[in-house]
């Protein structure tokens, strides 16, 4: 059982994701905008529309269920616990019995079935094609994500997420090129979670992955906003904390401290920006072509598989 003050910090931190989640998505769309030729919105507008839904009646579709209604808080209280689990100012997770490789793939992948049941829940037919379009998503993008995570386990011999970040953290000039390609393969697939160009159009979002947001209103679009833009920061902190955890506490030292509070927002705010310079640098492409693409991450992971039997 974790100790009262890692229960804390595990809180703590799950708290700081989701504040800083509006001003990330913000971000994203003041550099779309800027490379788009347009003044575009400020970086604070994600907590304006945020405080404007939770003021505004919730209406639900008549034909909508119990799953409509309670997909919102599933999903945010599904990332929520994804952030209290991860590494995020220690180079261990708070909450170890959460932070399992096995563990993150279900809650993950409750989330994103609650998210597609939703939109057929909701008997829009416009929105369920948004959920058998997540569904496909998750079939081309899921694969990817566990196998180069599986690879980063056997090569650290542990599932842990904690002790998966701490091993690589010991050592960056000695990381196999195993867990290099794993990186890469892992950056693929956030990349796409992120619901970046070619894989989704920013000025439509309701077109691709998000098709089952189109009935929602009121308190619950806040609510799920709130869920997809954490679920955004979770993985490009996934990223960082297992992947990259330099600037974590390695010891509860005022300087260690000061250094990884400083870093959090520094290496979110570089995921994010790199993120929408290449997805603004990329055109549009259909979706039917999604599957050709998603073959370079889930190739990488194969390789990242094939270079750990080797023992490269």
């Amino acid at each position: 059982m974790p100790s009262f003050e890692l229960l804390c910090l595990a809180v703590l931190q799950a708290l700081v994701l989701l504040a800083i989640a509006p001003l990330m998505t913000g971000i994203s769309r003041m550099i779309r905008a800027r490379m788009h030729s347009r003044r575009g919105p400020g970086v604070l507008q994600d907590y304006r529309d945020i405080v404007k839904l939770l003021k505004r009646q919730d209406v639900a579709p008549a034909s909508a269920g119990f799953v409509f209604q309670a997909t919102p808080y599933v999903i945010l209280g599904a990332m929520l616990l994804l952030a209290m689990a991860l590494p995020v100012f220690t180079r261990h997770s708070p909450v170890g019995a959460a932070a399992d490789l096995i563990t993150f793939a279900y809650v993950f992948a409750l989330a994103r079935f609650f998210f597609a049941l939703s939109g057929l829940d909701s008997g829009s037919s416009f929105a369920g094609i948004g959920a058998s379009r997540e569904v496909t998503m998750g079939v081309l993008v899921e694969p990817t994500m566990i196998l180069s995570l599986v690879v980063v386990a056997l090569v650290e011999g542990s599932t842990n997420l904690g002790s998966m970040s701490a091993a690589i953290s010991g050592g960056y000039l000695q990381a196999p090129m195993a867990i290099l390609l794993a990186m890469v393969a892992f950056a693929f697939t956030v990349f796409i979670e992120m619901g970046k160009l070619p894989f989704d159009m920013a000025e439509a979002e309701q077109e691709l992955q998000e098709g089952p947001l189109t009935e929602y209103s009121g308190a619950s679009l806040a609510v799920l906003k709130l869920g997809l833009g954490l679920k955004k920061i979770v993985l490009a902190q996934f990223l960082l904390g297992v992947f990259l955890p330099f600037g974590n506490l390695d010891s509860f030292t005022a300087g260690d401290i000061a250094l990884a509070v400083v870093a959090l927002p520094l290496k979110l705010l570089t995921i994010f920006v790199l993120a929408g310079l290449i997805e603004n640098s990329m055109a549009r492409g259909r979706f039917l072509m999604t599957s050709r693409v998603t073959w370079i991450g889930f190739g990488c992971a194969v390789l990242a598989f094939v270079f750990y039997l080797t023992g490269l």
